[in-house]
């Protein structure tokens, strides 16, 4: 199986910026696209970024322009730089990684998801 360490989440102002990390362990080379969604409190969650094996990345609309994420494949590692932070972006942050594995098939991986709050 494979695990997700997330970290960088904490508290900043509006207009600030942070960084957050989600660290690959386990069967990595199982892993394909990796995203990261968030669930503010009485929502749903919801996709904030994702980005393919090969790269390639696509966004909420709502973060667009502020957000960027990539990764590091040598570290197992991909990251979401978040700028110009709103406080609407407050919400937990959780990173998501779909393995394929030869016997499971498709499966879906969650870390414990890590704190964003933006204060106006």
């Amino acid at each position: 199986q494979v695990q997700l360490a997330e970290s960088g989440g904490g508290l900043v102002q509006a207009g600030g910026s942070l960084r957050l990390s989600c660290a690959a362990s386990g069967r990595t080379r199982a892993i394909g696209d990796m995203g990261w969604y968030r669930q503010a409190p009485g929502k749903q969650r919801e996709l904030v970024a994702v980005i393919t094996s090969g790269g390639s990345t696509n966004y909420a609309d709502s973060v667009k322009g502020r957000f960027t994420m990539f990764r590091e494949n040598a570290k197992n590692t991909v990251y979401l730089q978040m700028n110009n932070l709103k406080p609407e972006d407050t919400a937990v942050y959780y990173c998501n990684a779909v393995a394929y594995y030869s016997i499971e098939g498709r499966y879906e991986h969650w870390g414990q998801g890590t704190q964003v709050t933006v204060s106006s």
